[in-house]
C-alpha cells in the first residue's frame, strides 16, 4: 500500500502507462470518462475547476465520470494541498487503472476457489465498484436461478455463505466510511462513493488515503435478515411492469446492512497470485511433493505474515508435518530430505532459520519473486535471440561482469559470435557496458571494460514492453470488432429473437427459418471472428501474468529499501 501511495504522491506516468490505461477507461467507461481519466494521470491531483477548465467537459459530465471513476476505486479525492478551505483535489494512478486489465484473473481465481457463487459475487462487485451484501446476494441468486432447470431456485443462504467465507478469508472487504473533507466548494461527494475518501492533508502535502484494514470492523459481516430464493427475470414485455413494481418494493426492503458497502479486495487477490506463482515455479523446479510442502507453508504462514514481508514467520518442521493433508502419506524422514532438498536448491524458495522443533523453516517471498523475475528476464532473451545469447545472458547474471574475452571462455562461443551477441544485447539495454579507467585519462588500452546485467532496470524495461503489447492487443480486438460491428449486431438479434420463441414454445421450422437468416459465409465470418477474439484475449492474461509478476518483484525491491 506504500508502494501504491507513493506513485500517488510523485512519479510521472510513462507513455505506455498512459495509453494503456486510456485504453482500459474508453473500453469500459467509454470516452468522456477516458478524457478525464487520462487528464489526471498526465496533471497529478487538480480540483473541480481545473479539471473542467483543462478539458473542456462540461460541469455535469466531469462530475459523472469522477463520481464513476470513484465507484470502482480508480480515483481518490481529499482536501486541497493549500490547507482548510481549500477546493477538494482528485488524483488517479495507472496502479488503481490498470487493475481492470486483471479482472478475469480475479473472476477465475474466485471460480477456481468457490465455484459459481463466488465467481458471479466477485464480478458483480467488480462490475458495480461497490454493493451492500444483501444487494449482492439477492443479484446473485436470481442470475444463478436464471440459469437453473425449470423448477429449481438458488436459496438466499447459500450465497450468502459464499459471501461469508469470501470476507473470511479477506478477498472482499467493507469500504471504509466516509470521512468529511474541510472543504467548502463543490465537489461530487454528494454522489461519490463511499470507498476512496482521504484524510485532510496538511498544507503542501497530499493526504494519503485510508486503507479499509485501518477500520476495525473491515472484515465484519453484519447481520443480514434476508430470506428467500431467487427469482426468474419474466421475458413477456407484459411483465414490464409486474418486474418494476418488485424492484421498488425490493428497494424499500431494509436488511439490516443499509449503508455498508463491500468491495474486492485487490491485494488479497494479488497476494493469492504471488502464492501460486511460488508454488507452480517449485512444482516445476523439483516435483509435486515440493510445491504441496510450501503450499502448506504458505497457507500457515497467511494470517501471521504481512503482506510486504521478505518471508514467511519461521514454522517448525513439527508444525508442517502436522499441517500437510491427510492424501499426501509423506513418513517424517522423508519431510526432512524434502526440507533439506528445498533449502539447498539454488532458487531458494525455503530457507532454515534455527534448528528448534526439529528445523525452523521460512518462504523466502522477495527472493522467489527476484529468482521468478530472473527466469522471465532468461526466457525473453532466449525466445528473441536464441539460445546462445541466453546462455551469454544468465552467464552475466551469475557473475555479474565480465570481460568480452571471459565471456568468450565461460559460455564456450567463438569470438565473433561472442561478440555480435553482446552488442546486440548491448542495443537492446539487455545489457550494459561499464568502463572501469587504470588512469584518470580514460585511455582505452588502460580501461577495463566489463559487460554486466542490472537486473531491476531490465524488468523495469522488460515491463514497459508488455504494457505496450497488450496495448497493442486491446487496440487490435477494438479494430476486429468494429470492423465486423453490423455482422455482430445481426447476430445478436437473432440470437435475441431464438430465444424469445423458444422460451414461447415455437415449432421447430420457425426457429429454423430465424436461424437460415444468417448466410453460411456469415457463419464461417463470425466463427472466425470468435477464434481470433479468443485468441487475443488469450494472449492478453498470459501478458498479464507476467506483467503480475514483474510488478511484485519491483514493488518488492522498493518496499525492501524503503
Amino acid at each position: 500500500m506504500c508502494f501504491v501511495f507513493r506513485r500517488l504522491c510523485v512519479g510521472k506516468m510513462t507513455a505506455q502507462e498512459v495509453r494503456l490505461c486510456a485504453l482500459l477507461l474508453r473500453e469500459h467507461f467509454g470516452e468522456v470518462v477516458e478524457k478525464v481519466g487520462t487528464h489526471l494521470l498526465r496533471s497529478g491531483a487538480q480540483n473541480l475547476r481545473t479539471i473542467i477548465h483543462e478539458t473542456g467537459i462540461s460541469l455535469d459530465l466531469v462530475k459523472k465520470s469522477l463520481c464513476v471513476l470513484m465507484q470502482h476505486g480508480t480515483c481518490v479525492y481529499s482536501s486541497g494541498r493549500k490547507g482548510p478551505g481549500s477546493p477538494t483535489e482528485y488524483r488517479t494512478t495507472y496502479d488503481l487503472i490498470l487493475r481492470i486489465l486483471r479482472y478475469p484473473r480475479y473472476i477465475y481465481t474466485a471460480k477456481t476457489l468457490y465455484g459459481d457463487t463466488g465467481e458471479l459475487i466477485i464480478e458483480e462487485l467488480l462490475q458495480r465498484g461497490h454493493m451492500t451484501m444483501s444487494s449482492t446476494v439477492k443479484t446473485v441468486a436470481d442470475r444463478l436461478t436464471q440459469n437453473m432447470e425449470e423448477g429449481r431456485s438458488m436459496d438466499y443462504n447459500e450465497v450468502t455463505s459464499a459471501f461469508s467465507k469470501l470476507v473470511e478469508t479477506h478477498f472482499l472487504q467493507r469500504c471504509p466510511p466516509m470521512m468529511a473533507t474541510t472543504t467548502t466548494t463543490t465537489t461530487t461527494t454528494d454522489t461519490a462513493t463511499p470507498a476512496t475518501p482521504a484524510t485532510p492533508a496538511t498544507p503542501g502535502t497530499p493526504a494519503a488515503p485510508p486503507t479499509p484494514e485501518s477500520f476495525p470492523d473491515c472484515y465484519k459481516v453484519p447481520h443480514v435478515t434476508l430470506t428467500g430464493r431467487g427469482k426468474r427475470q419474466l421475458s413477456s414485455e407484459d411483465g414490464e411492469d409486474q418486474r418494476n413494481a418488485k424492484r421498488a418494493k425490493l428497494d424499500s426492503e431494509t436488511h439490516g446492512d443499509e449503508g455498508i458497502y463491500w468491495q474486492v479486495n485487490f491485494e488479497r487477490f494479488h497476494l493469492h497470485f504471488r502464492d501460486q506463482a511460488i508454488i507452480g515455479a517449485v512444482a516445476n523446479k523439483l516435483d509435486q511433493t515440493s510445491s504441496e510442502i510450501v503450499r502448506t507453508m504458505l497457507r500457515m504462514s497467511e494470517v501471521t505474515t504481512s503482506p510486504t514481508a521478505t518471508c514467511t514467520k519461521p514454522l517448525s518442521a513439527n508444525e508442517i508435518f502436522r499441517s500437510l493433508p491427510t492424501t499426501y502419506n509423506i513418513p517424517r524422514p522423508i519431510l526432512d530430505q524434502y526440507l533439506t532438498l528445498l533449502v539447498d536448491d539454488p532458487m531458494e524458495f525455503v530457507g532454515k532459520a534455527g534448528e528448534s522443533g526439529g528445523g525452523m523453516y521460512v518462504v523466502n517471498l522477495h527472493r522467489s519473486l527476484a529468482n521468478l523475475a530472473r527466469a522471465t528476464l532468461e526466457s525473453v532473451v532466449q525466445e528473441r535471440f536464441g539460445s546462445r545469447s541466453a546462455r551469454i545472458f544468465r552467464l552475466l547474471l551469475r557473475k555479474h561482469h565480465l570481460e568480452q574475452k571471459q565471456v568468450e571462455d565461460f559460455a564456450m562461443i567463438p569470438a565473433k559470435e561472442a561478440k555480435d551477441m553482446l552488442y546486440t544485447l548491448l542495443s537492446q539495454n539487455l545489457v550494459q557496458l561499464q568502463e572501469i579507467p587504470k588512469t584518470p585519462d580514460y585511455a582505452p588500452s588502460r580501461t577495463f571494460y566489463l559487460y554486466t546485467v542490472n537486473q531491476l532496470p531490465t524488468a523495469r524495461m522488460l515491463l514497459q514492453n508488455c504494457y505496450k503489447t497488450v496495448a497493442n492487443l486491446i487496440e487490435r480486438r477494438l479494430f476486429e470488432t468494429s470492423n465486423s460491428k453490423r455482422l455482430l449486431e445481426k447476430s445478436q438479434r437473432i440470437e435475441a429473437i431464438l430465444a424469445s420463441l423458444q422460451a414461447s414454445g415455437a415449432e421447430p421450422e420457425q426457429l429454423t427459418e430465424v436461424e437460415e437468416m444468417i448466410t453460411a459465409s456469415e457463419k464461417q465470418q463470425l466463427e472466425s471472428l470468435r477464434l481470433h477474439i479468443n485468441k487475443l484475449d488469450s494472449a492478453e492474461n498470459q501478458v498479464d501474468e507476467t506483467i503480475f509478476l514483474l510488478e511484485s518483484y519491483i514493488n518488492s525491491t522498493a518496499t525492501s529499501t524503503s
